[in-house]
């Protein structure tokens, strides 16, 4: 299955930091922000996931909802987010079926070892549940505000 601005959202039930179930369904409604990032504590998920937190108030007030997902433990998820006073959720993909229905489970090389790992990627959900957007090898600087001012364009 290869995901596809316009289509429904691939979607799965993943355990949250909090132990809580969760599916993007849960979310319709609300614009998603679903951000796919490879590790829990290292530095550019942490910049990353700090941007988010520090810009949660200006997506929700464009009825938006952020989501982090890793291959990381729910224990790793919890420590991570209460170090950095996350206040959105971040999703176990342990498994990595969220991560390759959205196609960034991927071949990575580093100082010459080849291993698989996420592709650092964000989507935008509509309220639908439909993909509006993608971005895909991301760069950390810049991007979250990227994604907000994507949402606020769309609502203008």
């Amino acid at each position: 299955m290869t995901v596809e601005i316009g289509s429904a959202a691939p979607d799965m039930e993943l355990v949250a930091d909090n132990g809580e179930k969760t599916k993007l369904a849960d979310y319709r409604g609300k614009y998603i922000v679903l951000y796919f990032y490879p590790k829990d504590m290292t530095p550019g998920c942490t910049t990353e996931a700090c941007d988010f937190r520090d810009q949660h108030q200006s997506f929700a007030d464009v009825n938006a909802v952020i989501i982090g997902v890793s291959p990381d433990p729910q224990e790793k998820h919890q420590k991570f987010k209460e170090k950095h006073d996350l206040p959105f959720k971040l999703l176990v993909d342990d498994e990595h079926k969220l991560a390759e229905a959205y196609n960034v489970w991927k071949l990575k090389k580093n100082f010459g070892k080849e291993y698989m790992g996420i592709e650092r990627s964000t989507f935008i959900i509509d309220p639908e549940g439909n993909l509006i957007k993608e971005w895909r090898k991301v760069k950390v600087k810049d991007h979250v505000q990227e994604a907000l001012e994507y949402i606020k364009e769309r609502q203008s």
